[in-house]
């Protein structure tokens, strides 16, 4: 499931947003200071909220510092406030956030530019060009003819399993729910089972052989490819 953190100091708004999202099927926390943010593991979240004129570390502040850091400069975030000036939106876009809001809005409108966002996020996760191999140490992915090659020697795999394992090399370090593999690698289908995922997860180990124990397992979180 995609996880989304709101990060406002109005309770009464961190709970609607929180309500609103859920009953579209995200996963949401809310905090109400950008201090508190930062005592969380924010690396499981796929997007974040985050409201600009709170306490002591404001939101830009706040979006500065996720910026900089490695392993939280990839998630995508959304300005929700009260500051309309052209200067301030600017100022926040040129953080690197991904959109930006004033308030008052429509929870509509908030839900539209959630979807967009997340959806831009996904499509900036597959490689740049078709042809580049993905690599990492001895497992070498060729997306555009379907191949993967342990230790320079030809794996064999069915197709889910292949964008699976594309996937996961694509975003090392990022652990996906397995809401979101079933998203991502399933589309069309109309039921499939949590299990089959564990399935193709078990089967892509076994055949990495040594770079197995990369795809590690988050319990209640996902899976994930470490580095």
């Amino acid at each position: 499931m995609i996880k989304i953190l709101v990060v406002d100091d109005e309770e009464t708004l961190c709970e609607a947003l929180r309500f609103n999202l859920e009953a579209e099927g995200y996963s949401v926390d809310t905090v109400l200071s950008a201090e508190e943010a930062l005592t969380m593991d924010l690396e499981i979240y796929s997007l974040i909220l985050l409201d600009i004129m709170m306490g002591e570390i404001s939101g830009m502040q706040l979006a500065s510092i996720l910026k900089k850091r490695e392993k939280t400069a990839h998630i995508p975030i959304i300005f929700c406030t009260a500051k309309d000036a052209e200067d301030d939106m600017i100022g926040g876009l040129d953080l690197g956030a991904d959109d930006y809001i004033t308030k008052p809005y429509s929870i509509r409108n908030v839900l539209a530019r959630v979807r967009t966002v997340l959806r831009r996020a996904a499509r900036n996760e597959v490689p740049q060009s078709k042809n580049a191999p993905v690599v990492f140490q001895g497992i070498s992915v060729f997306p555009e003819r379907k191949l993967c090659t342990v230790n320079g020697e030809e794996v064999k795999m069915p197709r889910k399993e292949f964008e699976i394992l594309l996937m996961l090399l694509c975003n090392p370090g990022r652990v996906f729910s397995r809401e979101e593999i079933l998203q991502r690698i399933w589309p069309e289908e109309v039921v499939v089972l949590d299990r089959v995922v564990d399935v193709n997860i078990t089967r892509l180990r076994s055949k990495l052989g040594e770079y197995g124990k990369n795809i590690i397992t988050r319990p209640g979180y996902g899976y994930g490819f470490m580095v």
